[in-house]
Formats: structure tokens, sequence, C-alpha cells
């Protein structure tokens, strides 16, 4: 089905054309808070240890650690399965805070859960919720920021969400500083960001407009005029300059695409490219996460040494997505994936071969800095943004799933490497190899999205 409401002006017309303002700021604020504050993620490594090592409803070398990472990757692998195409259907505002009620509930029942079994099923909970929640998060604040600088905002989210990792777990610090039980910590964790998400929820019912891109393409054109008129009025009100004219005279054809359309004609193509994507960034981030202590024991170097060096390295991260979001709107896109991951294939094959401590620091930094780069690149720009209104959820949301579902069973190759005679720096090279085989997918078979506005993007006719 397409609109087709000749004599109006298109809503992408008139948001493309809108100069930056307050309006934007406020936009990316309450996405980028509702971004940082969903850490049941972030939180898992601090519980993990506790339900470990201090109250033992975990034990070393059980099935059930084994299964504290995987429960929650299986929960956000069909979160944004499922929440992609849901999000389509029912739109942007409505999915957020669904999927925001579904994480919440869930983390409020882990704080509260008796026993590790019930906490395992609000864990599989939260991995849904956040799986469907990062997709529409990310995916849909494409559909109100201007093309021309799309990449820049996108970044700006990323930049603010990746926060989340170290802001809670110095949280978790804090609260082991107050004398608190171990039987408290964790569920105290839980109930932090149950509260600051509740607090995101009351932002996005006063400050987060249904999106107008998506109401037009459902054909409620009314009510994306409607919103589009408040968000004009607002923007002149604090700019104080009336607003540049609309180049566009007419609607175009603005398609209603059914989930099938994912796997056919052009859209098949975004659809191989982006989870490539994806699994690139899933299956090189979490090696390096979790083979980089592995590798430093092997070299000799204590707990005490390896948290530094490891700690250290990870400040690679926000400066990573820093620098991301001076240039997104500066390279074609194609090009900054293809030249990302080959530096990530040569930084990866220099890090395993160091020995030194000072020299590990040096290039796990730089190693870190590239990786968050193309994580802000694929996770928060490049795949959010290939897809067409009606089908934007769906598409991403399929695509964060394929790379969900990488990370499942891309550790059994990289634990096999790491048994073999290439030992943890055979991870290293691991990488690499993964990251010259997607540089080449990339560069072969991308799509050009820099500048473009959202619904030049979803022409595939």
């Amino acid at each position: 089905m397409s609109n087709n409401n000749t004599g109006r002006v298109s809503v992408g017309a008139r948001l493309d054309r809108l100069p930056n303002s307050s309006w934007h700021i406020k936009m990316w604020l309450v996405s980028a808070f509702a971004l940082l504050v969903c850490w049941s993620n972030g939180i898992s490594g601090a519980v993990q240890n506790i339900l470990l090592n201090e109250i033992h409803w975990l034990e070393p070398g059980s099935t059930l650690l084994a299964m504290w990472g995987t429960t929650y990757t299986v929960g956000q692998l069909f979160g944004a399965l499922v929440g992609g195409p849901i999000g389509d259907k029912i739109g942007r505002k409505k999915s957020i805070l669904l999927y925001e009620a579904i994480h919440i509930v869930a983390m409020i029942g882990g704080m509260v859960s008796p026993n590790v079994y019930v906490l395992y099923i609000f864990r599989l909970v939260q991995g849904f919720g956040l799986g469907a929640l990062l997709v529409v998060l990310f995916a849909a604040f494409t559909e109100y920021v201007p093309g021309r600088n799309r990449g820049v905002w996108s970044s700006r989210n990323s930049f603010i969400g990746n926060w989340a990792h170290p802001i809670c777990n110095g949280i978790a610090f804090v609260i082991g500083t107050t004398g608190v039980s171990m039987a408290m910590n964790w569920r105290i964790q839980y109930a932090v960001p149950s509260i600051l998400s509740i607090i995101a929820c009351i932002f996005i019912i006063k400050k987060y407009p249904e999106s107008p891109r998506w109401l037009e393409a459902q054909g409620r054109t009314e009510e994306a005029d409607a919103i589009l008129d408040q968000v004009e009025k607002e923007i002149e009100a604090s700019t104080g300059k009336p607003l540049p004219p609309v180049e566009e005279v007419e609607t175009k054809a603005v398609q209603n695409l059914p989930y099938s359309a994912l796997f056919k004609g052009k859209l098949l193509r975004r659809t191989i490219v982006g989870s490539l994507v994806l699994v690139g960034m899933n299956t090189i981030q979490y090696t390096l996460m979790t083979w980089m202590p592995s590798l430093l024991a092997s070299l000799g170097y204590d707990t005490s040494s390896s948290q530094f060096m490891t700690m250290f390295g990870l400040f690679g991260a926000p400066f990573g997505i820093f620098l991301a979001s001076l240039y997104m709107d500066k390279v074609p896109r194609r090009v900054l994936g293809v030249v990302l991951l080959l530096a990530m294939a040569v930084l990866g094959v220099i890090t395993g071969q160091q020995t030194t401590m000072t020299a590990l620091i040096v290039t796990t930094f730089l190693l870190n800095t590239t990786i968050y780069m193309y994580v802000c690149y694929a996770s928060a720009v490049y795949v959010p943004e290939m897809w067409p209104t009606s089908a934007k959820l769906s598409g991403s949301g399929f695509c964060n799933a394929v790379g969900r579902l990488s990370n499942i069973f891309f550790p059994f190759l990289v634990t096999a490497v790491a048994a073999s005679s290439w030992g943890s720096t055979g991870v290293f090279v691991l990488i690499s190899a993964v990251a010259v085989i997607l540089a080449i997918c990339v560069g072969l078979f991308g799509i050009e999205t820099r500048g473009e506005s959202v619904e030049d993007i979803g022409n595939v006719d």
C-alpha cells in the first residue's frame, strides 16, 4: 500500500529542511538518556561475580554459570527479531514504551528473585526487552533528524549510550563501599536502572512525539502534519527566524512494505549487508572484551596488572565514539566501513604480538578506539538508516538478531583457536581474518546512505 496525497508537502521534505535547534537537542537527550540507563546488560558482570563468589547461587564450571551469558543473548536475539516488526506496526513511541515496560518489569522481577532459577527466567525477559528496545531507540531516532547530518546526531546518541558500562560499574563499586550486604548489593544494582528507566519513560511520554514519517507511511497524514506544525512552531520560536522554504512541491509515494520484502529485491542486498556489518561488530567486540584478560594472563601478568591494562584500554571506547561523531557525515558510509574494518584487522595482529605492558596498553587502546568507531558506525548509524520507514525496525531488528546469533556460536570457534598451538595470539589473528572478510563484503555490496533523505533511501522501486 502506498500513500499518494497530491497537493501536500511530504513530511520528509519538511523535516530535512529544519535547521539544527533546541528541539533536535531535546529529542537527542531523551533518546540518549533512555539508551544510557537501560543497563541490565551493563551490570551482568558485577552481578555474576557476586552470585558466583559471594552468595554462591552459581558454581564454577557449572551449566548454570555457562548459561549466564547465553540466556541473555538468546533473549536479545528474539527481542530484536520480534520487536522490530511490532514496532513497525504500532509506531515508534508506543513500541519504545512497550519495550521499556517489559524491560523494567523484568529488572524488578530479577531484583526480587528468590533463587537463581527465577532470576534466569527474568534474565531471559530482560534480554528480550533490551534487544527490542535498542533496535527501536537507534532506528527510530534516524527518522527525526535531517539527512544532511543524521550520522552526527546518531553518533551522539551512541556516545551517550556507551557510557552505560563504566557508569553502572562505578555505581556498583560505590554500593560496595557502603557496607551493604552482598545479598542486597546485586538487588540494588537492578533497582537503580529500574528507577532511572521509569524516569526515561516519563520523558518519552511528555517530550517524544510519534514519528511523523511513520504516521505518513501509515496513511495518517493529518496526524503527521499536526505534529510537524507544532515542531515547526517550536523551532521558529527558539531560533527567532522563519524556517527555510520547502523545496519539494508534492508528496512522493510512501511504500508500506511487508516483512517479506526484506528478503527479495533491493532490500535483500541491504538485509545481507546489514547482517554482516553487525556480525562483525558483535564477534569482534565480544572477542576483545572476553579474551584480553586471557592474553594478558598467558603473558604472565597478574590480576591487578591485567585489570589496570584492560581498564586503560577501554578508555578507547568513548574516545572512539567521540571521534566517530566528528567525521561520520564527512566520509562515505561504505568507505568508512571498509577503512575501519581493515584498521581493526591490522591492529588485531599487532596487539596479539605485543609482550610488554606499555605496548599492550597502547595497542589495546588503539584497537578499542577503532572497534568503538565501528560500533557507532554499525549499530547507531549505518544499519538503522538503510531502510524504508515502514520496514525500518523490521530490517534493523532482523540484522541485529543475526548479529546476536553469531555471538552465540562464535565463542566456540574462539575457544577452539585459543586451545590450539596459536593460543590467545591466534584469537587476535581470528579478529583480523573476520575483519578482512567483512571489509571485502561491505566494499563490494554496501549501499551509500550518507546525506540521503530517509525517503530517497527508502525508494526501492
